[in-house]
C-alpha cells in the first residue's frame, strides 16, 4: 500500500482510535476486539470502517481519543504546552539523551522521595525521562519499572535504553506495556496470545477472557506487594473519571507494605464543568481532567493510604480557566495502617505546636497528653511522616503479641501512668550527678 494514499489514511486513524480504545477500556469486549484490530488485523474494507465508528459512538471518547493522538503526536515532535516548568534536584539529566528531554511531560519532580536500592513504579512514563533520573538515584541495585500504554512513547523511551546503561555503567530500568489502572494486565503477553488464538466471533471473545483472567493471576504485569514506591508526573488527571478508583486501587495493590507514593499532578481550586471536561484538547493538556485539590488527596484516603501530605504546591496558578486555576502539587502517601489492633499498654504523647490533631483513622491526640494506642498505631506513628511529632511512652513489663488482646480503636482515651508503669509501681530513684554542669548550666 502507498504510504499516504486515502487507504494508508484510513488504516493509520483505525489503528490509532483502536489503541485509544484499548487503553480506556481493557476490560470490556469493546477493547478485546479493539486490541485485536488495532495490531492484528488493519483491513481496509468498509465493514471495518463502520464497526470503528460504531466503536467511537459508544465509547464517546473525544477527550480519550485527544490524549492518546496528543501524545502520540508529541512523541515525534516537541509540544511544549504539555508541560509546566519544573526544576529537578541533582544533575541526573546529563546521562539522558536530548530526544527524551525534549519529548518528556510533566509538572514536578518526584525524585526526592525515592532511596537507593528501592524497586520505583513510573505511572505513565512516557518518553522515559523520569524513569532514567530515577534509575540513577536507585542505583544498580534498585530497580525502575514504566509503565505506559502509548506505544509511540513507549518505543521512544526503549530506543535510548541501552544508550542510558552504556552512560550510567548499569541497566535497572524495564518499560512495560499496559494501563496504569490495571496493572495486571501486560498487553504484550495478551498480544501475544491472542496472535496465536485470534478473536473472530463472540464466542472467541468469551474464550479470550479465562486467558485475560489466566494472565492477570500468573503474569501480572507489576505483582502485589512488590514496589517500595510509586511515582508519576502529570498521568493520573488523565485516566478518565469512572476509572480513577480502581487506579488508586491498583496503587495500592502493587505497593509493599511501608511503602509511599510520591505523585505530581495538576489540581484545581474549583470543581471542573461538563463543558470543559468534554473539550478534548483541554483533558489531554492535562487540564479539564484534573482532580479538584481536596478531591486528590480524599481519593488516596479511600484506597487505604495514610499519612496523605502536600509536599510542594504551587503558589500561582499555571493555568486559569473561567475562573478556576489549575497548578501543580506533589502528594506523598503511604501504606501500612491495615491489621489488628492489639492492646499491649503502649502510649504516644502528640508534642505540639497544634492544640490537637487527628490522624486518618480518627484517633484525637490532645497536645501533652498520654493517649492510649494499640500496638499497630504506636508503631506506625513514629515513622514517617509522624515520626517527629509524637513521644513513644512503652510500657515497664512489656506484653507479647501473643497475650495481647483486642484494642478498641474506636475512641481516644487517655493512658494511665499507672498502665504503663504498673498498678504496684513504687519505686524511689535519686540522681547519682549533680543537676548542674560545669558550665553553670542546670538540668
Amino acid at each position: 500500500m502507498e504510504r499516504g494514499s486515502a487507504p494508508e489514511r484510513s488504516r493509520l486513524r483505525r489503528f490509532s482510535a483502536l489503541q485509544l480504545l484499548l487503553c480506556v477500556e481493557s476490560q470490556t469486549l469493546t477493547s478485546v476486539l479493539a486490541i485485536v484490530l488495532a495490531q492484528h488485523s488493519f483491513q481496509d474494507n468498509a465493514s471495518g470502517m463502520d464497526y470503528m465508528e460504531a466503536l467511537s459512538n459508544f465509547m464517546n471518547g473525544a477527550s480519550e481519543a485527544a490524549v492518546y493522538e496528543r501524545y502520540a503526536a508529541a512523541s515525534q515532535a516537541v509540544e511544549s504546552a504539555l508541560c509546566c516548568p519544573v526544576e529537578y534536584a541533582g544533575d541526573f539529566l546529563a546521562a539522558i539523551p536530548q530526544e527524551i528531554i525534549d519529548k518528556d511531560y510533566g509538572c514536578g519532580d518526584p525524585t526526592p522521595y525515592v532511596r537507593s536500592g528501592e524497586t520505583v513504579l513510573d505511572l505513565g512514563s512516557g518518553a522515559g525521562k523520569l524513569c532514567y533520573m530515577l534509575a540513577q538515584v536507585v542505583g544498580q541495585h534498585g530497580q525502575v519499572i514504566g509503565v505506559d500504554c502509548n506505544t509511540e512513547m513507549l518505543a521512544l523511551a526503549r530506543k535510548h535504553q541501552s544508550t542510558v546503561a552504556e552512560r550510567l555503567g548499569f541497566s535497572n530500568v524495564n518499560f512495560r506495556y499496559g494501563l496504569i489502572q490495571d496493572l495486571q494486565l501486560d498487553l504484550d503477553l495478551f498480544g501475544q496470545q491472542l496472535k496465536q488464538q485470534p478473536i473472530h466471533s463472540p464466542g472467541d471473545w468469551l474464550a479470550s477472557r479465562s486467558i485475560v483472567d489466566r494472565l492477570r493471576r500468573q503474569r501480572p504485569l507489576v505483582a502485589s506487594d512488590s514496589v517500595d514506591c510509586i511515582v508519576s508526573n502529570c498521568v493520573l488527571n488523565l485516566v478518565r473519571l469512572e476509572d480513577r478508583r480502581q487506579l488508586f486501587g491498583e496503587m495500592f495493590r502493587v505497593l509493599k507494605r511501608g511503602g509511599r507514593a510520591a505523585i505530581s499532578d495538576i489540581v484545581s481550586d474549583e470543581s471542573v464543568p461538563e463543558h470543559l471536561q468534554q473539550d478534548g484538547r483541554l483533558w489531554s493538556g492535562c487540564l479539564s481532567g484534573a482532580f479538584r485539590e481536596d478531591q486528590f488527596l480524599e481519593a488516596f484516603a479511600e484506597a487505604g493510604f495514610h499519612g496523605m501530605e502536600i509536599v510542594k504546591r504551587q503558589s500561582e496558578p499555571w493555568q486559569t480557566i473561567e475562573g478556576i486555576e489549575f497548578r501543580s502539587v506533589t502528594v506523598v502517601a503511604f501504606k501500612g495502617k491495615q491489621g489488628p489492633c492489639l492492646e499491649r499498654n503502649q502510649a504516644l504523647i502528640y508534642k505540639g505546636p497544634f492544640r490537637k490533631v487527628e490522624d486518618d483513622d480518627g484517633h484525637t491526640f490532645p497536645r501533652g497528653e498520654r493517649m492510649a494506642v494499640c500496638d499497630k498505631t504506636f508503631n506506625l506513628l513514629q515513622q514517617q511522616p509522624y515520626r517527629d511529632s509524637f513521644e513513644p511512652v512503652e510500657p515497664i513489663e512489656p506484653i507479647s503479641l501473643d497475650n495481647a488482646e483486642q484494642f478498641d480503636c474506636k475512641r481516644s482515651k487517655q493512658r494511665d501512668p499507672r498502665e504503663t508503669k504498673g498498678q504496684d509501681y513504687d519505686v524511689t530513684i535519686e540522681s547519682q550527678e549533680a543537676c548542674c554542669g560545669d558550665d553553670g548550666s542546670c538540668c
